[in-house]
């Protein structure tokens, strides 16, 4: 293995760490911050950009961790109800 190959799969590995492993945490409080903007109350509601775009940073998140989930369990589900994932 050459230092060139080597140093391609280090940089793809570390990108790749970063995005899921700083990036995509941070989709959490980023739709909670969404979803208060413009409430200087609590009968206020956010606007509906603001909505849309809390909505968006929640489902990235709920998409990243169900197929988290299916990656993870896909033998099982192939082994056991013959559904195959991926």
């Amino acid at each position: 293995m050459s230092l060139l190959t080597t140093l391609d799969s280090l940089w793809q590995v570390v990108l790749v760490g970063l995005v899921l492993g700083a990036g995509l945490p941070v989709f959490f409080p980023l739709g909670l911050r969404f979803s208060t903007v413009g409430r200087g109350s609590t009968t206020m509601r956010p606007s509906l950009p603001a909505a849309a775009a809390a909505v968006v940073c929640f489902a990235v998140v709920l998409i990243a961790l169900g197929a988290g989930i299916l990656l993870i369990t896909h033998e099982f589900l192939e082994d056991t109800f013959g559904f195959a994932v991926f």
